[in-house]
């Protein structure tokens, strides 16, 4: 069997594959970001999933693509953990960009975007993926993800600048205090997914005139610093993949038309399409 795993810092998505390339499972667990998770809760975390646990002995390779893998050690340190759980398993562990690639690759190149919990663009050519810029994460980058809007949300409404409604009804739905908030943000494993966990708010809200003109800046930001660089961009699809590029692809589309730019199809779940890239190209 073989496992696919599409892992971002809130959540991995795990597909196995029999020995026919057929979806024997589908299942969840937690993200794995090395730069966030202790590595001591991996394995924990892994073996919560009773689904998995039934199928590690005949798992015998693992493709693990990953927020925070950008980096070698972080893959090694991913790698090592999932050898201790799918003991008889290769693992193949690289960064969350090239599952986005490979998840909305449509047989011609394009300048390929993550927008989830975090951010990060590529430019592929069907091969290869050219990586200009690199991934500052949620304290100095992640222009555009679910962690900046949330990251800006949450200033706004402690410095009083959101309008008096969302004032209001934002204090109503969390009750959030300055101390728990200063917690979450300093001391907790994942605070990023937690920032981003607020999108929640924003979204159901997105067609108010303060949110609106805050998310269109926020998707601005990330143009310019993560989209714009890349000379490919002014004739190459723009193509997306995360559930922030989703729930505001009208934003996206309408910030990309300012640019003059061209968006092209935008993935909430890269899950399926990367599987079945794998099937097609590489097993």
């Amino acid at each position: 069997m073989v496992a696919i795993v599409d892992s971002g810092s809130t959540k991995s998505d795990w597909v196995i594959l029999d020995d026919f390339k057929k979806v024997f499972l589908k299942t969840e667990t937690i993200g794995f970001n090395p730069n966030f998770i202790n590595r001591e809760l991996i394995v924990p975390e892994i073996e919560k999933n009773s689904s998995l646990i039934l199928v590690k002995n005949s798992i015998t390779k693992i493709f693990f693509y990953g927020s925070g893998c950008g980096v070698k050690k972080n893959c090694e340190t991913i790698e090592e953990e999932l050898k201790k759980v799918f003991t008889k398993a290769e693992a193949v562990v690289r960064e969350d960009l090239m599952a986005a690639a490979y998840a909305a690759y449509s047989g011609k190149p394009a300048v390929v975007c993550i927008l989830g919990t975090g951010s990060n663009s590529c430019y592929f050519d069907g091969k290869n993926i050219k990586i200009e810029l690199p991934s500052l994460g949620f304290l100095m980058g992640d222009e555009g993800s679910g962690s900046a809007i949330g990251k800006q949300l949450v200033r706004r409404y402690f410095m009083k600048k959101l309008p008096e409604d969302l004032h209001t009804e934002f204090e109503q739905s969390y009750g959030l205090k300055i101390e728990d908030a200063l917690k979450n943000m300093y001391h907790s494993p994942r605070p990023n997914a937690w920032l981003a966990d607020f999108n929640k708010f924003v979204i159901e809200r997105k067609n108010h005139p303060y949110f609106k003109e805050m998310v269109y800046e926020e998707m601005k930001n990330f143009f310019e610093y993560q989209v714009t660089p890349y000379k490919e961009s002014k004739e190459a699809e723009i193509n997306f993949i995360g559930s922030i590029a989703y729930y505001y692809e009208d934003t996206l589309r309408s910030v990309a038309e300012e640019f003059q730019l061209n968006v092209g199809h935008v993935v909430q779940k890269p899950i399926e399409s990367l599987v079945d890239y794998h099937i097609k190209y590489i097993l």
